[in-house]
């Protein structure tokens, strides 16, 4: 009895990657290392300078403080409860602005896409409503709200205009034969919505949330301004009525660390989008 034929289909050789493509990713490496250094050197510059020109004088420590100084309020202020409670309360004031203002961006942006003769309607208030200076609004607020939800209203009044013209901009940048393609197999105005328009607006939707969380965090340190009782906003408003600039540069220093940590939560999902649909 003959022994069976062993399978023998040869194997596609795997060939290695050609030299131009690895060189390519070696000078792409190296262009991103560069410029995480450079970025570190010009935090390095500022901070030297910071420290440096006002123990010399030549700006007034008064009113700029040291960067060295920051450390020991910041600990001061942490031991005190004092720190993590308005970080905490600045931080949850803007992703509740942040949320409510993508929402109501997106729903109001989706209407005016829907109907034309609304656009038409409310795009004359909509630009004015935005370029209208939004402190003016921190009184109203104060009374219609109070001074627990003041801050809310401030954050959603600066992001939420910017937030549907820039997604009702990018509704409108849809390509229209891809909307003709969908109405002539039959889709409603509804599929043509959700399953053209919102898929294909999704750069448009990134770039509106990196607008929208900074904004959302400025309404919220101008309503802390005028309004809070807590907060990072009137951690600063308290301490420069005091003229302890250490707890206002703490403070600031907070904030920023706030807005790179929000940076990078975007930029992370702004890299996961573009891998989707790039």
């Amino acid at each position: 009895m003959n022994a069976p034929i062993a399978n023998t289909v040869p194997l596609r050789a795997v060939r290695a990657p050609s030299e131009k493509y690895l060189d390519y990713l070696r000078r792409d490496r190296a262009r991103r290392r560069n410029i995480r250094v450079a970025q570190a050197l010009l935090l390095a510059v500022f901070l030297c300078a910071w420290e440096i020109l006002p123990r010399m004088h030549i700006l007034n420590p008064l009113l700029t403080s040291y960067p060295s100084a920051l450390w020991p309020t910041f600990i001061e202020l942490w031991n005190n409860g004092n720190l993590g409670k308005h970080i905490m309360t600045t931080l949850s004031a803007t992703l509740v602005g942040f949320a409510l203002s993508m929402l109501i961006g997106i729903v109001v942006a989706a209407a005016l896409w829907w109907s034309d003769f609304l656009y038409k309607v409310l795009d004359p208030f909509l630009v004015v409503a935005n370029a209208m200076p939004k402190i003016a609004f921190v009184p109203i607020f104060y009374l219609w709200l109070g001074s627990d939800y003041a801050v809310y209203g401030m954050a959603v009044a600066i992001a939420v205009f910017v937030t549907i013209m820039v997604v009702y901009a990018g509704f409108r940048g849809i390509d229209l034969n891809k909307v003709k393609l969908a109405h002539t197999f039959g889709a409603s105005r509804w599929q043509v919505l959700t399953k053209v328009v919102l898929p294909g607006s999704v750069p448009t939707l990134i770039a509106a949330v990196k607008m929208n969380i900074g904004l959302a965090l400025v309404g919220v340190i101008v309503g802390e301004f005028q309004s809070a009782d807590s907060g990072l906003g009137f951690l600063i408003m308290n301490g420069s009525q005091v003229f302890k600039l250490n707890i206002v540069m703490t403070a600031i220093a907070m904030l920023a660390l706030i807005s790179s940590v929000m940076y990078l939560i975007v930029y992370r999902i702004e890299a996961a989008v573009a891998r989707r649909y790039g």
